[in-house]
């Protein structure tokens, strides 16, 4: 009786201590999630160094729930039940791995709401985009959601139907890609100089696998016969693909577009100058406005020739 009465205490402590460290994780991943950003970068690398903290610490809050000495019973495989990024618009996919679950019942639970939405392989939502996915020659239960949006991101639990349940959360974040080229719409170069375009791609589960530039809709050939174009392509967490134009002259003038196959395309105009308006010159991928000084003499002297 007593043995019973510990064990019962241990489980207990442990059930607590893991509610406690879902609602912190929780409330911890809603502060990030605020406009307490400087840049969307910050906002980025915060949010994501929070998702590998959750990944880790409901790991090891998964371990500390199913004691090793009660390995007979159901437990989650953690390693195969990891945290998701998926696209908008595109079937996301969170998997549970549950061993030794015999007669138990695996159900997935949205947090946000405290909704249940399947149990075993029923779906218990009004929300048919919500599938639970199970092959019986597996141990893998998977929830499917199809065409989802970014209110869909948020801490999702599989649960076994144990004495108590024992539950394993993860996190989706749904993202939609960003494509952006450093400097635009309009970029103003001198003729004879180097052109460098710089497409940053953001919010990709894996990074593009091409990465396309055209030149007035018509794919540009590194090989032709102009010669000094070339591109190069740095593929991670965030792609960044550099077009570079040496000594560029008229012809080279036009709209130019990075196609991520992908994610959205992005189209910039760069105008090649012959020594007019020297005010906006390309510099580092940004407009260089004149020296404020001269903009306020000059205005000054037409003002005083307007009189």
């Amino acid at each position: 009786m007593l043995r019973f009465t510990e064990n019962m205490e241990t489980t207990t402590s442990r059930t607590q201590g893991y509610i406690l460290v879902t609602m912190l994780l929780c409330a911890i991943h809603k502060t990030a999630t605020t406009d307490t950003f400087d840049t969307a970068e910050e906002k980025d690398v915060s949010l994501h160094q929070i998702d590998n903290f959750y990944d880790s610490v409901m790991e090891a809050a998964t371990e500390l729930s199913v004691p090793h000495h009660d390995r007979h019973g159901p437990y989650f495989d953690v390693s195969a039940s990891k945290n998701v990024t998926a696209l908008v618009g595109k079937t996301a996919q969170l998997n549970c791995r549950v061993h030794n679950l015999g007669n138990k019942t695996v159900s997935w639970i949205r947090h946000r709401d405290i909704h249940l939405l399947t149990t075993g392989r029923f779906t218990y939502t009004s929300d048919l985009r919500f599938q639970s996915v199970h092959n019986p020659q597996t141990e893998d239960w998977t929830l499917q959601i199809r065409y989802p949006q970014k209110r869909d991101s948020g801490v999702y639990e599989c649960q076994v139907s144990t004495t108590p349940p024992i539950g394993h959360s993860m996190y989706l974040s749904i993202v939609e890609p960003i494509t952006t080229i450093i400097g635009g719409p309009d970029l103003y170069v001198n003729k004879g100089s180097t052109v460098n375009l710089t497409c940053i791609v953001r919010h990709l589960p894996e990074p593009p696998p091409g990465m396309q530039w055209t030149h007035n809709n018509v794919e540009i050939n590194y090989d032709s016969p102009r010669g000094g174009v070339s591109v190069i392509t740095e593929k991670g967490e965030i792609t960044t693909s550099y077009l570079l134009i040496q000594r560029a002259k008229s012809p080279d003038s036009g709209k130019y577009t990075c196609l991520p196959s992908n994610a959205n395309p992005f189209t910039v105009t760069v105008h090649v100058l012959n020594g007019e308006y020297p005010a906006a010159m390309q510099q580092g991928g940004k407009l260089k406005v004149a020296d404020p000084c001269t903009v306020l003499l000059l205005a000054l002297l037409v003002i005083n020739l307007a009189r």
